[in-house]
C-alpha cells in the first residue's frame, strides 16, 4: 500500500462544519470527547485513512472479523454547528509521519468545506485533580477573547514544552493554511484515562458552538474512574512502608 491512502466512505452535504481532532494522548482526554460526541449526535463515517506510520495491526471486531488499523472521519449535525470528528487508536509513529499525516487530515477538513478546527486533548498535571481547568491555545489572537467567555484559561509558557503530535500541528499547520485553529486542554493527572476532563473540555465546545449534549454515559464511566481514584487516594494516605519491606520485584 502507499505510505498514506483514503477511502471515501460517503460524502454529506454539510453546512460550514468545524473539524474536531480527537485522538489518543494524556488522559486520553481528546479521543473520549470525541467518541462521546460521536455516540451523542450518531456520526456518520465518511472518511478511513490508513498509513504506514500506524502500527503494523489489524483491529478485531465483536465478530471476529479483523480491519487494518486507521483514523476515521464522522460526520454528524448539532443544533449549533456542523461537526467533522476525526477519531482513531493511534497517532503516527514518525515526526514525519505527523507532519504528513496532520496535511492529510487537513485536506480531508478542506475538502468537506471546514475553515475552523478544534483539537482536543490533556494536560498532565503529574497530581490528581480536584477542579478541572481547561487551557487553550490557538493558532491566532483574535481567537482567544472568545475562548475566555467560555472560561478557558491561556497561562504564559503553557503547556511546557509546548504541544505534540496531531494536536499541536492542527494549529501550526492549519493556522498557516488559514484555518482560525484552537487546541483545547485538560487538566488531569496523566495516569489515567480520565472522563470528567473530557467532559470539561466538551463543556467549552459547547459554549463556543453553541449545542448541548448529554453526559449520562460519561458520567457512568466517571464514576467507575472515581473508584479507582480513591484506592490510589487511600494508598497515598496509608501508613509509610518501612525501609526493610521495600523489595524490587523483577
Amino acid at each position: 500500500m502507499d505510505d498514506i491512502e483514503i477511502d471515501e466512505v460517503a460524502t454529506p452535504e454539510l453546512d460550514d462544519p468545524v473539524l474536531i481532532e480527537g485522538l489518543p494522548g494524556v488522559g486520553h482526554v481528546g479521543k473520549l470527547a470525541a467518541e462521546h460526541l460521536l455516540e451523542e449526535f450518531d456520526g456518520e463515517l465518511v472518511r478511513r485513512v490508513y498509513s504506514t506510520e500506524f502500527p503494523p495491526q489489524v483491529d478485531v471486531g465483536d465478530d471476529g472479523v479483523a480491519a487494518l488499523t486507521c483514523a476515521e472521519f464522522h460526520a454528524l449535525e448539532t443544533d449549533g454547528a456542523d461537526l467533522i470528528v476525526l477519531t482513531g487508536d493511534h497517532q503516527a509513529g514518525s515526526n514525519a509521519g505527523h507532519y504528513r499525516l496532520t496535511t492529510t487530515f487537513l485536506d480531508v477538513a478542506e475538502e468537506f468545506g471546514a475553515e475552523r478546527a478544534y483539537a482536543l486533548g490533556g494536560v498532565p498535571t503529574g497530581e490528581l485533580v480536584e477542579e478541572y481547568t481547561v487551557l487553550g491555545a490557538v493558532s491566532d489572537a483574535d481567537l482567544v477573547d472568545e475562548l475566555e467567555d467560555a472560561d478557558v484559561e491561556f497561562r504564559p509558557n503553557e503547556p511546557a514544552g509546548g504541544i505534540v503530535g496531531v494536536s499541536g500541528l492542527v494549529l501550526g499547520l492549519g493556522g498557516r493554511r488559514g484555518f482560525e485553529a484552537a487546541c483545547l486542554m485538560g487538566e488531569t493527572s496523566g495516569y489515567l484515562v480520565d472522563p470528567k476532563s473530557a467532559r470539561a473540555v466538551l463543556e467549552v465546545l459547547e459554549a463556543v458552538l453553541g449545542f448541548s449534549v448529554d453526559y449520562e454515559s460519561l458520567e457512568d464511566r466517571a464514576e467507575e474512574m472515581e473508584e479507582v481514584v480513591g484506592k490510589i487516594r487511600e494508598m497515598q494516605d496509608g501508613p509509610a512502608v518501612p525501609d526493610d519491606d521495600l523489595r524490587y520485584i523483577g
